[in-house]
């Protein structure tokens, strides 16, 4: 029995996020489906975060096990054969035993994509959030940095959040712009429901005027969601990252598009 470690892309446009729910399109079923038939037996996906509905991966990371012998070649080729066009594997690799995609991970980096200028976009509306008045990044850098550290994340959670604690060790938050396009980037050693999402909720507030960056020190302190700003839409986030440790040597993740 060997351990297998996946890097997989997708776009999260058209699939009811990454876990599988009966009845409905999920990467998680697509690609144990294909890699299943290059393995010619049943296999089951552990990966390293579970994205909601609409939410894209550059580089989702998971894990199975089997019985199969198969080169990383053939496990990448044969199950892109399979899969739709919307989901991609990227690298196969075999990992020790004890690697598990979830809990190996040091952290989880997310990225949200804005498209932040007066008109829509047909060709990205699917890939960002549109944001048609003028965002001051200046003050949304400002206040993301009143939520970097080791804080309870209660006021991000989302309200079905299953998590047994609310802390969590928020590495870096950083705002930056690229032209029409505003970038916002969270490292994490884990995430709550939503709570990128509703970081970026709070940060778009600021970023449109309506409140000060001090209001992110105040929405994290207060630990009440229904203070804080509304949740951000699903189509602007990414999967952008995640991070093991070095003994793996897991192939590191390349810049997509728009990074």
């Amino acid at each position: 029995m060997a351990r297998i470690a996946v890097g997989l892309e997708y776009d999260g446009s058209a699939f009811a996020g990454w876990q599988s729910q009966p009845g409905l399109r999920t990467v998680q079923a697509l690609a144990e489906q294909a890699l299943s038939r290059i393995a010619a037996e049943p296999l089951s996906l552990t990966c390293a975060g579970r994205t909601d509905a609409g939410v894209h991966a550059l580089a989702q990371v998971a894990h199975f096990d089997t019985h199969a012998e198969r080169t990383p070649r053939s496990w990448v080729l044969g199950a892109n054969s399979e899969l739709p066009p919307d989901v991609s594997v990227r690298w196969a690799q075999v990992v020790p035993e004890h690697f598990h995609a979830r809990y190996s991970a040091e952290a989880r980096t997310y990225r949200y994509l804005i498209l932040n200028r007066p008109a829509r976009s047909a060709l990205q509306r699917e890939r960002a959030a549109w944001v048609h008045r003028p965002l001051d990044v200046a003050a949304m850098a400002a206040a993301a940095r009143h939520l970097e550290g080791e804080h309870d994340f209660s006021a991000f959670r989302a309200a079905e959040c299953q998590a047994k604690s609310p802390v969590r060790r928020l590495e870096s938050l950083r705002v930056e712009r690229s032209g029409e396009r505003v970038w916002i980037e969270a490292t994490a050693n884990a995430f709550l429901h939503h709570m990128v999402r509703n970081l970026v909720g709070v940060l778009l507030s600021i970023g449109r005027g309506e409140a000060a960056p001090a209001w992110a020190a105040e929405v994290l302190a207060g630990r009440d969601r229904t203070q804080a700003a509304a949740t951000a839409p699903a189509h602007g986030l990414y999967l952008w990252r995640v991070r093991y440790p070095q003994a793996f040597a897991l192939p590191a993740a390349e810049e997509g598009w728009g990074g």
